[in-house]
């Protein structure tokens, strides 16, 4: 697959700052020491709706780890995937009447749309998983071989399924306790109850065909991948073991990064898949939950057919901090709205305070766990004395300009 369009991205003089991360396996904040070239893996859209704002707050977070680690100097390997196939995007498709492939890429296409519009960094790979299937098969095959996985005892379906307790570290990353791990994967699109298999954890690698549904020739049998394999196979052969962050949404922790991360280490035979497991916090809508069964989500697509400003959204969404579960409100749209008229009412001066102090503001914050709340507010105490004392250095209002571009991603 095509990624959508690169932006540029302005070098910011001074003096860059390591970054630091929550990582969810430790539990706590720690650096991530990447080297020349940073590697990222972010968990992508399954394509049977489009971009909502959940998704639009996760794909801007790490796309500040991103723009973090060009200002350090790093080259960045930037691996995103597409679920193209998978049980959601199948009952929308059966939903509507409508063919699955089809749905698949115009979803996909309106996403890279709207992650054009947010002026989010496009990653190096943009994968999917059908085509990604070959390689899908030949790591189950793998995983039968040593014992990994196994197909369950039923004559007319036998799919293949994970021992989640291969390697012996399953839940070392979400750290969740067996009973919360149960109730999630039920959640979550699992098949706990599945006749036939050993435990109920144990995660589907390889489904068989089922009639009225999409397969793919196999030495394995004819079927299609389960979801969490696509993932581990994805970035295991475009980043290799231990590369420093795979990012998603919170609900992703379990079971989704757990099981890639056992699939990969279970493959691999090494631990860690990733360094640092990183979780983007959801966003509800005027206090509840953001879900598509409650039909309240707010699409990026949306607010851009009605006018709004991509970096207004951009900006309301960056008002908070990314690991916190916070709520999307028609005042949040108003006050990014009002922040970017005056912010680009601050850089159009001719004169203003020095850039300096404040672009290392920025970098101080940005590079502590992304603080964006205090890193716009660093930049609201710059524009408020611009505006109000309208006049210092010439070249201040272009410096900060390009600061808040590189660094937030913010187009004035």
């Amino acid at each position: 697959m095509q990624p959508w369009s690169s932006v540029p991205v302005p070098k910011v003089p001074g003096t860059a700052r390591p970054l630091r991360l929550f990582d969810t396996a430790a539990g706590e904040v720690r650096p991530v020491t990447a080297g020349r070239t940073a590697r990222m893996y972010v968990c992508g859209i399954t394509p049977y709706d489009a971009t909502h704002l959940g998704h639009a707050a996760t794909y801007l977070a790490f796309d500040l780890v991103h723009r973090i680690w060009l200002d350090n100097g790093h080259d960045v390997h930037y691996v995103q995937n597409v679920t193209d196939i998978d049980d959601p995007l199948l009952e929308r498709a059966n939903r509507d009447n409508e063919d699955w492939v089809v749905l698949a890429m115009r979803e996909t296409a309106l996403f890279r749309e709207d992650m054009e519009a947010l002026r989010v960094v496009p990653p190096t790979d943009y994968i999917g998983a059908v085509e990604s299937i070959p390689e899908i098969e030949e790591s189950v095959g793998k995983l039968l071989a040593s014992g990994a996985a196994y197909r369950v005892d039923d004559d007319e379906y036998p799919d293949v399924y994970f021992r989640h307790s291969a390697t012996g570290r399953f839940g070392y990353e979400s750290n969740y306790d067996e009973a919360t791990m149960l109730e999630l994967s039920a959640e979550r699109g699992g098949d706990p109850d599945r006749k036939g298999k050993e435990h109920p954890l144990d995660a589907l690698l390889w489904r068989m065909a089922r009639d009225g549904e999409p397969s793919w020739e196999s030495e394995l049998g004819p079927g299609r991948p389960g979801w969490h394999l696509e993932c581990s196979v994805i970035a295991l052969n475009r980043l290799g073991m231990g590369f420093d962050v795979q990012g998603g949404g919170s609900d992703l922790a379990f079971p989704h990064h757990e099981f890639s991360a056992a699939h990969a280490e279970a493959l691999a035979g090494d631990h860690p898949f990733a360094r640092h497991y990183c979780h983007a916090g959801m966003i509800g809508l005027d206090g509840e939950k953001m879900s598509k069964s409650k039909g309240n989500l707010v699409f990026v697509s949306r607010l851009r057919g009605d006018r709004v400003d991509p970096m207004a959204i951009r900006l309301a969404l960056l008002d908070g901090h990314y690991r916190s579960d916070r709520s999307w409100t028609a005042d949040a749209l108003t006050k990014g709205t009002a922040r970017l008229a005056r912010w680009r009412e601050a850089v159009a001066l001719e004169a203003a305070p020095s850039a300096e102090p404040v672009v290392e503001r920025l970098r101080d914050r940005l590079s502590d766990d992304l603080d964006t709340e205090r890193a716009l507010l660093a930049v609201d105490a710059w524009v408020d004395e611009a505006l109000c004392r309208r006049g210092g250095e010439a070249g201040a209002p272009a410096a900060i300009r390009d600061a808040v571009d590189a660094l937030l991603g913010v187009q004035l």
